[in-house]
């Protein structure tokens, strides 16, 4: 693969902290994968993914990428060396310089969370199963437990909530837990905003939070799982320089 730099979606972070959001843009995966395929378990060529990977490091830079076996869960890692194996978790975060995370997505919410000052970076993979577990709550918790005082959170592009039709029981039950995420799709049934829902959790936490409100399912560009079953990941990194 001859890609050396990965382009990203401009998240905004302070100086001290890089990352942002891929697209399919730089990568050479094919159909039904086609571009800048980060998820190693859709069934994409491995060398492809790894290659994929190995550019997103380099562009950041960083000196090892970790990107978790996603469980859809609410689970959080402190990374502190590359891990030999992926950890099973939703949500990581570090306070080592150099050492990038990842989660990977293609409708769910890629979130990154940071204190600059106090030298601390995450990231969570949110879903509708991982908003109701209340990941992103939990690395917030784990995040102020290791010393972070002043949190800012970034939001990723996602399915927004006029496209995530869902039977009425499933929003009835997401609703349940996190209000915020009831919606209505253009038609009028019913669905969840998992993004809305991702945003009161960190407001309720008292988490700054800003983010790119572009709906995966309406851009071509982006990969989403919602509109076209078998496809690609793209990420949410963030890394400590």
């Amino acid at each position: 693969m001859s890609t050396t730099s990965v382009p990203l979606l401009d998240a905004g972070l302070p100086a001290g902290v890089r990352g942002g959001f891929t697209t399919r843009a730089g990568g050479i995966s094919r159909a039904p994968f086609t571009g800048l395929n980060l998820g190693d378990h859709v069934g994409d060529d491995p060398a492809l993914v790894r290659a994929h990977r190995e550019a997103l490091r380099r562009s950041l830079p960083a000196d090892a990428l970790v990107v978790p076996q996603q469980v859809h869960g609410a689970d959080v890692v402190e990374v502190v060396t590359p891990p030999a194996t992926p950890p099973r978790a939703d949500a990581l975060f570090t306070r080592v310089p150099g050492l990038a995370l990842a989660v990977v997505v293609a409708d769910c919410v890629p979130v990154l969370v940071f204190d600059a000052a106090a030298g601390l970076v995450g990231v969570a993979h949110a879903g509708r199963p991982g908003l109701v577990a209340g990941v992103v709550p939990a690395l917030v918790r784990s995040m102020r437990a290791a010393g972070a005082t002043r949190l800012v959170a970034v939001l990723g592009p996602s399915i927004c909530g006029s496209c995530y039709e869902v039977p009425q029981q499933m929003a009835d039950d997401v609703a349940a837990v996190e209000p915020a995420a009831r919606a209505r799709t253009r038609r009028g049934t019913p669905a969840v905003d998992v993004p809305a829902g991702v945003r009161a959790q960190l407001h309720a936490a008292r988490v700054p939070v800003t983010g790119l409100a572009r709906c995966t399912a309406e851009h071509d560009d982006l990969f989403s799982y919602r509109r076209d079953g078998s496809t690609g990941r793209s990420a949410g990194v963030v890394v400590l320089t």
